[in-house]
C-alpha cells in the first residue's frame, strides 16, 4: 500500500475511545472529532529497521496514518489535533470513499490533491531519515526548496506567497467594481506593489 516496503505494514486501529480517554478531551472535542473521524488506523512505520535507510539527528522514524473521513469538509482543526496529540512524526492520508489526499503538519498543515485512493505513493528517498521526512514533505505540498532556504523557512515564504496572491485576487475584484477613479488607481497601485513583493520571493 502506498508504494511502500513490505516491511513497514503495521495496520494497527486506534480505538477513538482510546484517544478520548488518554488525552482527556472534553465532550466538545469528542463530538466535533467524531463529526470528522471515522476511523484511524496507523499503517506503516518508517525506521531504520523498516526500510534500511540509516537514523537522522532529528527523525528517528515516521509513521503513516490512515484517517477515514466521514465528510469532505472536515474541520481541519480536528486533523491538526491528532498530529499534536500524538507525538510522532506522521505523515496523513486522508481517505473519503475512495479518494486521498496526502497531508503533514510542519509548522503548518500541507496538503496533496485529492486522488484515488489506490494512486497515493509515498516516496522514500535520502541518505537518512531526516532527508526522508523532509523529501516526503516536499513531495505533499509540491515545495522546491530555493537555494540558501531551509525546507522551513522555504514553507514561511510559500505561504506569504499564497496570502498576497488571495489579497490580490480580492482587490483585483474590488478594482473592478469600483467606479472612483482615484479610489480605483490606489487599489492598482496597492496590487502593483503586491505583485512587486511575489517577484521578489
Amino acid at each position: 500500500m502506498f508504494g511502500l516496503p513490505e516491511k513497514t505494514k503495521l495496520n494497527k486501529q486506534l480505538p477513538k475511545k482510546a484517544i478520548y480517554t488518554k488525552f482527556s478531551m472534553n465532550n466538545a472535542q469528542k463530538e466535533k472529532f467524531d463529526a470528522d473521524i471515522s476511523r484511524i488506523v496507523i499503517v506503516n512505520e518508517i525506521s531504520s529497521a523498516t526500510v534500511n535507510i540509516a537514523a537522522g539527528k532529528d527523525v528517528s522514524s515516521f509513521y503513516v496514518l490512515l484517517l477515514s473521513l466521514k465528510r469532505t469538509d472536515y474541520d481541519t482543526k480536528t486533523i491538526e489535533l491528532i498530529t499534536k496529540l500524538i507525538p510522532q512524526k506522521m505523515l496523513l492520508v486522508l481517505e473519503y470513499e475512495g479518494k486521498a489526499c496526502l497531508a503533514v503538519w510542519r509548522t503548518k498543515l500541507i496538503r496533496a490533491d485529492w486522488q484515488p485512493l489506490d494512486s497515493i505513493n509515498i516516496n522514500i528517498s535520502g541518505l537518512d531519515l531526516d532527508a526522508v521526512w523532509d523529501n516526503a514533505i516536499m513531495q505533499i505540498g509540491g515545495i522546491t526548496v530555493a537555494e540558501g532556504n531551509t525546507l522551513d523557512e522555504q514553507i514561511a515564504v510559500n505561504t506569504e506567497r499564497e496570502k498576497l496572491l488571495k489579497e490580490i485576487e480580492r482587490l483585483e475584484k474590488k478594482a473592478r467594481a469600483e467606479n472612483q477613479p482615484k479610489k480605483k488607481f490606489e487599489i492598482v497601485q496597492k496590487i502593483q506593489s503586491m505583485k512587486s513583493i511575489i517577484k521578489e520571493y
